[in-house]
Formats: C-alpha cells, sequence, structure tokens
C-alpha cells in the first residue's frame, strides 16, 4: 500500500504533462534495501532533451547541487553573461516531512544532453562519494567519467553551498538542465508526496528507481491501475 500510494501521488503529479518521460532518482536511501545511505539511486542516467528527472528524498538531510567535472563538491561558477544559477534544491531535511507523511520531491527539466554533475553539499557527503551524472559522455571523452569524478571529490575541499540562486534550482548555463517549476505543463520545481506513516524513522522507496512515461490523465490512470493490480 505505501508504494501504490507514492507511485499514484507522483504519477498524478505530472498528469498535465504530455508525453514526459520521468527519471526518478532516490536521495538519502537504497531502494534496494530499504536503509538509509549517502547516496544517489541510481547515480548514472541517460536523459534525452524534454525528460523530467525527479529527486525523492528519503532519508537525511541532502541537497542536489551542480558542479563542473574540474571542480567537484563546489557550485558550478557559470558565464558571466549567463542568467539565473547552476542546479540547486536547497537542503531537504526529510525529518520534517515525515512528520506529515510526506516525502520531498526536486524535479528538473532536460534542455540539452550536455553531462550534468551534482552533488550533496552537506558536510562531507560529497567527499565520501555522494554524487552522480546525467548523461555522462565517455564517448568524447574517455577521463570524464563518473569514477573519475568521485575520486577526484575524494580530495575536493569543503563542500560549497550556492550563494545565488533560490532553493528549488534555477536556470543554467545556456541550454542546461532548468527548475521544473518554470516548465511548460506545470512540472513542480519541488515538493512533497505520501510517505511513511508519521513517526517513521525513514520513509520505503520504491523497490527501484527508474523511469516512466506520462502522456495525460487517461495513460495516468491506466498506468495506476496496472501497477496496482500488480502489487
Amino acid at each position: 500500500m505505501q508504494y501504490k500510494s507514492i507511485a499514484a501521488a507522483a504519477l498524478l503529479s505530472f498528469a498535465s504533462v504530455q508525453a514526459t518521460n520521468v527519471h526518478v532518482i532516490n536521495v538519502g536511501a537504497n531502494p534496494e534495501t530499504g536503509e538509509p545511505a549517502v547516496g544517489f539511486f541510481p547515480d548514472k542516467i541517460t536523459a534525452a532533451v524534454g525528460d523530467a528527472v525527479q529527486f525523492q528524498f528519503w532519508a537525511g538531510n541532502h541537497t542536489v547541487t551542480q558542479s563542473s567535472f574540474d571542480s567537484p563538491c563546489q557550485p558550478i561558477v557559470l558565464p558571466a553573461n549567463a542568467t539565473g544559477s547552476g542546479i540547486f534544491s536547497g537542503f531537504q531535511p526529510v525529518a520534517a516531512s515525515a512528520s506529515m507523511g510526506m516525502v520531498p520531491t526536486f524535479t528538473i527539466m532536460i534542455n540539452d544532453t550536455t553531462p550534468k554533475w551534482l552533488y550533496c553539499s552537506t558536510g562531507p557527503h560529497c567527499q565520501n562519494g555522494m554524487s552522480m551524472v546525467i548523461n555522462e559522455n565517455t564517448a568524447a571523452n574517455s577521463t570524464r567519467s563518473l569514477a573519475n569524478y568521485k575520486n577526484l571529490a575524494e580530495g575536493a575541499p569543503t563542500s560549497g553551498v550556492p550563494s545565488t540562486g533560490a532553493p528549488g534550482g534555477g536556470v543554467g548555463a545556456p541550454g542546461n538542465a532548468t527548475p521544473g517549476s518554470g516548465a511548460p505543463g506545470g512540472l513542480p520545481g519541488s515538493g512533497t508526496v505520501p510517505g511513511s506513516p508519521a513517526g517513521s524513522p525513514i520513509a520505503t522507496p520504491p523497490p527501484s528507481a527508474g523511469s516512466v512515461t506520462v502522456a495525460g490523465w487517461s495513460s495516468v490512470l491506466l498506468a495506476i491501475g496496472s501497477a496496482m493490480l500488480l502489487l
């Protein structure tokens, strides 16, 4: 029942979006074990232009913060002529939402397929491996892999927190990912979905993270019905 409620709420939140492929990232909990973990699950995805990426925060107090490959664990520095700021979810303390039986979410839209390097700016989480990439491109440069980013992050200075850009994200360099709050179709930049009962130490994440395509109300309702039959 727990997963049914979350799946239904997540799908309905995208009901007004036509043919949007939504990639779900679990933050702070391993979906295979249901236990708290300092990481993003999965930590590497491929997303096409027009796709949405939704981060669901299941435990702890984490962020989704964008960096460059060359400066891991530090907020990305955009060109002087760029508008807005890099991707930043703000801190998401799960306990505050769990007391209301909710799970915080943060959603971005993908406007190009250049690699997006993301990390958690809480304490030493990034240095301890809490980072991920959207659209890794080792075909263009074999050294710019997630494994190498994590290796560089181990020796990075204290993680930086963006000094500009409102929590909930911001517009990156031209063609970069943008916050869902400004996306066509009303994709939310941040919000909540039903989580575990109030008072639970950790919400139970879905058994696996992945992607789902939403193409309007009829498809959403059909998908929800099918999901419930399978659970």
